[in-house]
């Protein structure tokens, strides 16, 4: 059975209006939609100093990342896993705001370190729940033996006790960023356990491209 080029048109047109209300409620449902963190999720409250802060996206759907991270010729690009023996594993946005969220109901088993120096975080701020622990600190010996008895819970003696040492969460800039890398290593040339420690290699670069909250 043969159908007509009119009928085939007709047919063309009939499948044109049925479709296209539904692609221009879908549009308008996007438009009105708020920028979300992840589906169902728009807001985590989470506390940094003390105080409680809402990690959101930010809602201006024309927002652009800031100048500063545009550049695509900063450093080197670092490897996902680029601490090799050691297992380090390497993590994303989500798995660094559920770490938060654990610290902020309590959990004192975790920090979130800034490894940067003090200057990029001055210039860009810094993830919410965050310490700022420079990576030039652990280039001495003795200074690393002390963050690490003092702030991560090791417990010192002729050999280091790592059972209560504490999950450290580092950054940086970003994939191309060395700086945590440096200070990851060094930990695990100290005998940090590699299992404790967890690396966000997309850092600052990463977390602000997303429009996600940073703190001063």
């Amino acid at each position: 059975m043969k159908i007509s080029k009119s009928i085939l048109i007709s047919l063309f047109s009939l499948s044109i209006a049925v479709v296209s209300p539904l692609q221009l409620v879908s549009a308008e449902e996007k438009e009105t939609k708020g920028v979300m963190i992840t589906h169902g999720i728009q807001s985590v409250d989470v506390k940094h100093d003390g105080k409680t802060v809402a990690i959101t996206r930010v809602q201006d759907k024309k927002n652009e990342i800031v100048p500063f991270y545009r550049k695509t010729t900063r450093g080197t690009i670092q490897a996902m896993h680029p601490f090799a023996p050691h297992t380090v594993e390497t993590i994303g946005e989500r798995e660094i705001i559920e770490y938060i969220q654990k610290m902020s109901v309590g959990d004192s088993s975790i920090i979130i370190i800034d490894s940067r120096t003090p200057a990029w975080v001055k210039r860009s701020g810094m993830i919410p729940g965050a310490v700022n622990i420079p990576f030039t600190q652990f280039s001495d010996d003795a200074v690393t033996l002390e963050i690490m008895e003092d702030e991560f819970d090791v417990i010192p003696g002729e050999t280091f006790n790592f059972s209560n040492a504490k999950t450290l969460v580092m950054y940086c800039n970003g994939n191309w960023c060395g700086q945590s890398p440096t200070a990851i290593r060094k930990l695990l040339s100290m005998g940090y356990p590699a299992a404790k420690i967890k690396y966000f290699r997309g850092g600052m670069q990463s977390w602000t491209a997303l429009g996600l909250t940073t703190v001063k």
